[in-house]
């Protein structure tokens, strides 16, 4: 007969923070009483690093591999019950937890799933059975946010970042520039460091353009890099892209830039000997046949508690 049991956490949202106790139960639901060889319950912490299929290292690719090995934050093991049986109906066992990592990196890295770099934070709990009868497991896994004391308060620079495209701007040689159409776009970010629960805002303004413009994208980024002193590899993929304007854009009309970032996709910036999450956005304008222009933004993301500073 088949055993069905679940690991519930005693917060609904599954969001805790470094230094808090988790909290919660594995419960088992059994049609018979049902034998066992034990069960455990394990909590993990990992920082799991990638290369791209395209990253050549050399020499030095040993050297490169070993610093991508991946980065163990938590690894606790608790007994739930020594061999025994299981009885009929419903079966409840505690556990509590304390979040923090107590060797290097000593702190517990906020949640993130990208593409080369993914930290990942789960319950595991496996339930040991005899030869003939398959040991079961199951995992539940939850997200660790940043939360800092008043004493480690950011204060974000609170000055916008105005710009202006033309093709005289543009990193292009002189032959692309004497073929690129006439444009001038002017605008303006409010901020590039910001708490990453706010919205990216802005606006930009058509000034004049000799070509039609088809569409006009605001694409947000990830900048991931990998490695150490032996060698790194740096990969920069998109998150999400999201439309400022379709069609061609009536001149001096001021158009408001807003994006919400995604969670789980995006995390406080973070630079450690191994590894480097940044972010950038990309402005990239469209014209009707085709031929496309972007302009890179760097941004730094922070994680804050109440309002903004």
């Amino acid at each position: 007969m088949s055993i069905n049991f679940e690991i519930k956490l005693k917060r609904e949202n599954k969001i805790y923070y470094e230094g808090e106790l988790l909290t919660g139960c594995v419960q088992f639901q059994c049609p018979i009483e049902t034998k066992h060889d034990g069960i455990v319950l394990t909590l993990e912490g990992m920082v799991n690093l990638h290369l791209s299929n395209s990253k050549s290292v050399g020499l030095m690719e040993a050297a490169f591999y070993n610093s991508l090995k991946p980065i163990t934050i938590l690894n606790s093991t608790y007994e739930l019950s020594a061999p025994g049986k299981l009885f009929a109906g419903v079966s409840e066992f505690h556990f509590e937890f304390p979040l923090a990592c107590k060797k290097e990196p000593r702190i517990l890295y906020e949640t993130y799933h990208g593409i080369f770099i993914y930290i990942n934070y789960q319950l595991r709990c496996d339930v040991k059975r005899s030869f003939l009868a398959k040991s079961l497991h199951k995992i539940q896994q939850f997200c660790i946010q940043y939360k800092r004391s008043p004493s480690e308060a950011v204060k974000l620079t609170n000055k916008e970042v105005h710009f202006s495209i033309s093709p005289d701007s543009l990193q292009k040689n002189m032959k692309e520039r004497i073929t690129m159409p006439r444009f001038l776009i002017t605008g303006k970010f409010e901020r590039t460091e910001f708490c990453l629960t706010q919205p990216l805002r802005g606006q930009l303004t058509v000034q004049h353009t000799e070509a039609a413009i088809k569409s006009i994208e605001l694409q947000l980024l990830r900048i991931e890099t990998c490695g150490s002193e032996e060698g790194y590899a740096k990969d920069a993929t998109e998150i999400e892209t999201i439309q400022i304007a379709d069609g061609n854009v009536c001149p001096k009309l001021d158009i408001p830039l807003y994006m919400i970032l995604p969670r789980l996709f995006t995390c406080p910036t973070l630079v450690t000997k191994n590894f480097k999450i940044e972010f950038e956005v990309n402005l990239v304008i469209i014209f009707k046949d085709d031929y496309l222009i972007s302009e890179n933004f760097p941004i730094v993301l922070h994680r804050l508690h109440g309002n903004p500073i």
